[in-house]
């Protein structure tokens, strides 16, 4: 089976690996929380994404991965991390709310910018060019792309109490 292939059949298989423990497990331990709360331990997940800075270490990935791809993968990572961290630091409060949306909207962006990416640069016929960051692409990018998902759920359903109560308290 050609190299694209495998990396599509895997990445596929992730995601819905990681959309079903997102529906079966994670999903159902944070709809019943506060807004606040649930966002914690997704905003705690992706502080983890300094990891990303693995596609600029040499020896980690192969000198001849793109650096058009290496660069915005991990410097687009870091300021996802940071942003994430910015927002928990904020959680519950107006800034809070905004840097959650910062975050949420850049780091889904990033993280689909780097698939496009990938795929201009044809990773999927190379993938040792990834080296052991090829892990990161088939595992966690599925996984941080589905939190994204609750986040954006989350403030949606948190902007739209904050609606409702205004409505009430102005009829």
């Amino acid at each position: 089976m050609s190299s694209p292939a495998l990396f599509g059949i895997s990445v596929t298989i992730s995601f819905i690996l990681w959309g079903t423990i997102a529906w079966n497990y994670i999903w159902p331990a944070l709809k019943e929380r506060p807004s606040a709360e649930a966002l914690k331990f997704i905003l705690l997940l992706h502080g983890f994404r300094f990891i990303g800075l693995a596609f600029v270490l040499p020896g980690v990935v192969s000198a001849d991965l793109p650096a058009a791809f290496a660069r915005s993968a991990a410097y687009g990572d870091l300021t996802a991390a940071i942003l994430a961290l910015l927002a928990l630091a904020a959680l519950g409060t107006r800034t809070g709310t905004v840097l959650t949306w910062a975050f949420n909207t850049f780091g889904t962006a990033d993280l689909l910018f780097a698939f496009y990416q990938g795929n201009r640069t044809s990773l999927a016929k190379t993938p040792g060019l990834l080296g052991s960051a090829y892990f990161i692409v088939i595992v966690l990018v599925p996984l941080l792309l589905t939190t994204h998902g609750m986040a954006f759920r989350i403030l949606l359903r948190t902007r739209a109490l904050m609606l409702s109560s205004h409505k009430v308290r102005t009829a």
